[in-house]
């Protein structure tokens, strides 16, 4: 099946990625439907839903060790489950 040759607009105002910009379109036809995480971690981005959550949690690990903050924890596993996994 070819890869349809309308015009398909741009999903506006994602955020950058190591300095160069990133455009959405929802033309792939048979290709991977995960492309969607990026609008969503744009928006998680702009509100700091996982932030917010994080600043609710007390997190009992010890500061020295940690690798991942709770909010960059949270955000990841949110991702996930919008992504079906």
């Amino acid at each position: 099946m070819l890869a349809s040759v309308a015009n398909t607009p741009i999903l506006p105002g994602l955020s950058p990625v190591a300095g160069k910009s990133i455009e959405a379109r929802f033309d792939g036809d048979l290709l991977s439907s995960d492309g969607g995480l990026l609008g969503l971690r744009a928006i998680e981005q702009r509100l700091g839903i996982a932030s917010r959550l994080a600043a609710c949690i007390d997190d009992p690990r010890a500061p020295g060790r940690v690798i991942h903050g709770l909010d960059e924890i949270i955000r990841f596993r949110m991702l996930m489950i919008a992504a079906g996994y």
